[in-house]
Formats: C-alpha cells, sequence, structure tokens
C-alpha cells in the first residue's frame, strides 16, 4: 500500500535545514559548516529521540553526505512529485549513505523509518532544487560525476543491517 507524503511537513523540514545551513555556509569561515554537522552528527548518535524536537537536524547532518546514483533521480523525482513516501526496500536501493555515516544512519532507523525517509527526501531537493526532473541525457552527463565521487561511500548492496 502506498503511503503519502506529508508534503507540508518536507517543506517545514527543508526550508528549516536550508535556513541553518545558509546560516553556517560563510565564506569567512570556511570550515563553520561542516563542523557544525559533525557536532550535529555526534549528538544525534548519542541521542536519536533529540530528533522529535528538532527534526531538521538530521538533514543537516547529513548535508552533501548523501548521494542519489544518477539511475535513481528520476524515481526520487517521481516520489516528490506524485507526493508518495517510499518503502523501505525501494528506499535503500536508491540512496547511497557515507560509510562515516552509517552508524547514525542506523541510529536513526531504529529511531524513525519514516523520518530518515523524509530527510533523505529533503536532501534530494536541497541538491535538485534548481532543476528540472532528471532526463535521460541528464542522467547519462551525471554518471561520470557520480563514479568518481563513489568511493568511500557505502554500498547497501553489501550490508544486510539496512
Amino acid at each position: 500500500m502506498t503511503k503519502a507524503l506529508d508534503l507540508s511537513r518536507i517543506d517545514e523540514l527543508k526550508e528549516n535545514a536550508y535556513s541553518n545551513i545558509e546560516s553556517y555556509n560563510d565564506p569567512d569561515t570556511p570550515d563553520a559548516l561542516a563542523k557544525f554537522t559533525s557536532q550535529m552528527k555526534a549528538v544525534l548518535l548519542a541521542d536519536p529521540q533529540l530528533l522529535e524536537s528538532v527534526p531538521e537536524y538530521l538533514p543537516i547532518a547529513l548535508y552533501d553526505k548523501v548521494k542519489f546514483p544518477p539511475e535513481a533521480k528520476i524515481q526520487w523525482a517521481h516520489w516528490v512529485k506524485e507526493g508518495i513516501q517510499p518503502e523501505w526496500d525501494d528506499f535503500k536501493t536508491t540512496v547511497a549513505f557515507n560509510k562515516e555515516d552509517l552508524p547514525l544512519v542506523l541510529a536513526v532507523k531504529k529511531f524513525s523509518e519514516t523520518l530518515l525517509i523524509e530527510s533523505c527526501i529533503v536532501l534530494f531537493l536541497l541538491a535538485n532544487e534548481n532543476q528540472s526532473t532528471p532526463t535521460r541525457q541528464a542522467q547519462e552527463q551525471d554518471d561520470n560525476d557520480y563514479l568518481d565521487s563513489e568511493e568511500g561511500y557505502y554500498d547497501q548492496f553489501d550490508e544486510e543491517e539496512l
């Protein structure tokens, strides 16, 4: 059964996360965002229940660390356009997490699988905000970028924990 996305919640998460990200994305202090996200990861890993009161911290903590394979971008765009929350089995095959972030991802999944999925939708929207729906040609063009940056990212097909 298809579960609908709470688009107003997604929009709110996106706006709150973007606002925080932009406040730390300062040219005068180029390491500020990286330091903040690192601290955020440690705090959330220690106590994922903090996400009940500040759910936007998860997309902030994972900002620029989650990859969407080019072949999956069309599927992500479809889910967003149709307001569909992906099933876990579909979700986990369309996203790649940095190995360093796996402990946090697994802790959050245990706490709230839905929040993890929603946060990745927010990250997809932030990463593709000024782009139209990916086309096959754009997908092929992005293939090289993804392959070059793939090293160090979690291959969810090799692990059974997720």
